[in-house]
């Protein structure tokens, strides 16, 4: 019996944001405090939106448009502690005329510590309401979209 070499995916890899877990990030018992996380989310989507070309500031300044988060999902798994390396991922679920949904997990030596599904509304950056997202990275984050795994 012969073996078949692997078939490529044609999805990329998840976009990776390392991180280091600080003391300010923890509890008294030096466990990352549950609503720091949060924030490692958002620092990896803000990152992976500056690697796509797309910071938040040109996305407000010139194209009139930000991002909120409309949901969260959020499973906790296992504790991120005291100095922890860890990677915090992103992959683009959906993409829809005004909103995205993206998967994240946060990991550490290869061991998931947490995974959550977050719902991303666009926004007008004046009123806060419902908006398109611009053609070409409407176009561009289409391309990437991974689909639910």
């Amino acid at each position: 019996m012969t073996s078949q070499p692997p078939v490529p995916s044609s999805q990329p890899p998840p976009f990776s944001w390392p991180t280091r877990v600080y003391w300010e990030d923890t509890d008294a018992g030096g466990v990352v405090y549950h609503a720091q996380y949060l924030a490692f989310l958002e620092r990896a989507r803000t990152e992976w939106l500056r690697a796509l070309g797309y910071g938040q500031d040109l996305l407000r300044v010139e194209h009139g448009l930000v991002f909120a988060v409309r949901a969260m999902r959020i499973d906790f798994r296992a504790p991120a502690r005291l100095d922890d390396a860890l990677d915090v991922s992103v992959a683009l679920r959906q993409c829809r005329r005004a909103s995205l949904v993206i998967a994240q997990d946060i990991r550490c030596d290869g061991r998931l510590l947490l995974d959550a599904e977050v719902k991303v509304a666009a926004l007008d950056a004046d009123g806060f309401r419902p908006r398109g997202i611009p053609e070409t990275l409407y176009e561009k984050l289409k391309s990437l979209e991974q689909g639910a795994q």
